[in-house]
């Protein structure tokens, strides 16, 4: 007796995500109730309780959608959380809401001009959801007859759906035979069937047969069996972003453009053609505009015609909440050789909303240091936190945030799980700050090629004991 052979199917094996530990990796939200209330360590923020209520705020305003081309600068001195904040407001905003990150010394990197790379950046910051009405089949899956004449060759079959009202018999062509095959549909399912494309959507198992003895995995979903006709109409909605749609309607590859990355600049007559588009969707109802934000980083690195350029884009009707963070203070704008605060010119100030942080006490710098080891899977020892929290303070909270890793590289090379006060005094003489290493070049700058003789005027502080 010759037993039946049939192809051989590979247990499919669960991908592991692979995700590394960055900077603000541990940033959940902006750490607020329901009422603006600043909840002192929450989400991964600590401290900077009036820097977070207006970041909060200015969040509600977005998801009201009350405002609109305003734009929103973070200042505070390095390493007091500017862009932990917006990433705060990037994770309270929601995957729904644009958020675009870009440095803006990456405006001079592009091999296209500023003012198209910040058009670029704008429009990527702009949601379109697209409505579209579509007829679709939806009902439980009753029965599927498969046929294979011996003449053709050619496979056919009746496929029995129904609702709690109705059932219905359809006679199957080839390709949708194969569709029911690859979406592995069988008796008790809930499918949907796009009338025009013919795609084939397995929405769960029906509640129905939640009962039955067949061995289900633990990701089925069961979901009621539909009610009323089995043909109706269902309303689909497409999220794009301005800029994709600009791709897709500037290049002969259509949406493939997007997956190459040669876009280069994109006409302004396409973009003028577009927008007017989507304002004829927004008359019709067929879409909505979502206004998202960009977040630019180092803005006083932005010249004289960038912020020209800034000044007229925000007041367009189609432009995102532009979010700008600086560390400097009165500095040259550059591009010119006039100075304003920020590096920024006076008349974009003007226009802004201006968010100021403040340092961290040293009690906060300790409890960022149990949220960044926690976020590490580093077990710190009392004395060791203690000590890494005055690093913090006299030093920067960086610098002790970059000690974490390295000292329990040194633990785990001593076989140990906890990480001790000698090893973070280890890693101190291992690796220098920036005032140990200016102390360094100052008592022996001669030694140096190129070094200038004359004196810093900024005063270093002494080098710490441990």
């Amino acid at each position: 007796m010759i037993s039946p052979t049939g192809p051989k199917i590979r247990e499919a094996k669960d991908v592991t995500r692979i995700e590394r530990i960055g900077t603000h990796s541990h940033i959940r939200g902006l750490g607020l109730d329901n009422n603006f209330g600043v909840i002192p360590v929450a989400d991964g923020l600590v401290g900077q309780v009036v820097a977070r209520r207006a970041a909060g705020v200015i969040v509600q305003m977005i998801k009201e959608g009350k405002i609109a081309g305003r734009a929103v600068l973070i200042a505070g001195q390095p390493g007091t959380g500017k862009t932990a904040i917006a990433m705060g407001m990037a994770q309270a905003l929601g995957p729904e809401t644009p958020f675009t990150m870009l440095a803006a010394s990456e405006i001079f990197s592009l091999e296209m001009s500023k003012t198209e790379a910040l058009t670029q950046a704008f429009r990527r910051s702009i949601g379109i959801r697209i409505k579209e009405e579509t007829e679709v089949i939806e009902g439980e899956v009753v029965d599927i007859q498969i046929d294979r004449p011996t003449t053709t060759g050619v496979k056919l079959g009746k496929l029995t759906l129904k609702t709690t009202d109705m059932e219905t018999i359809y006679d199957l062509g080839q390709k949708m035979i194969e569709s029911l095959i690859k979406e592995k549909v069988a008796a008790g399912d809930i499918i949907l069937i796009d009338k025009a494309t013919g795609k084939i959507s397995k929405l769960g198992r029906s509640s129905t047969r939640a009962r039955d003895h067949n061995v289900v995995g633990p990701n089925v979903k069961f979901v009621p069996c539909p009610q009323g006709e089995l043909q109706k109409k269902k309303e689909i909605t497409h999220t794009v972003s301005l800029h994709e749609i600009d791709v897709i309607n500037s290049r002969t590859q259509g949406f493939l453009a997007l997956f190459a990355g040669d876009i280069g600049e994109i006409k302004t007559e396409i973009r003028e053609q577009i927008d007017a588009r989507v304002a004829e969707w927004r008359e019709e109802g067929k879409a909505d505009i979502i206004s998202g934000v960009l977040f630019i980083d180092e803005v006083h690195m932005l010249d004289i015609e960038c912020f020209s350029f800034l000044n007229r884009a925000i007041e367009n009707q189609l432009a995102p909440i532009v979010i700008i963070a600086s560390n400097r203070g009165i500095t040259k704008i550059r591009g010119t050789n006039y100075e304003s605060p920020h590096g920024i010119p006076l008349d974009f100030l003007d226009r802004l909303l201006i968010i100021s942080t403040t340092a961290y006490s040293e009690e906060e710098i300790h409890k960022i240091l149990q949220i960044r080891s926690d976020e590490e899977d580093v077990d710190l020892a009392d004395d060791a936190r203690q000590l890494l929290t005055k690093i913090g303070k006299e030093a920067s909270l960086r610098y002790a945030i970059h000690l974490i890793s390295a000292a329990h590289l040194v633990a785990t090379k001593r076989k140990s799980t906890q990480v001790e006060i000698e090893d973070i005094r280890r890693v101190y003489d291992l690796f220098v700050d920036v005032k140990r290493s200016t102390q360094f070049l100052m008592e022996y700058q001669q030694q140096f090629m190129f070094h200038d003789s004359t004196q810093p005027t900024q005063q270093q502080a002494d080098p710490m004991v441990l």
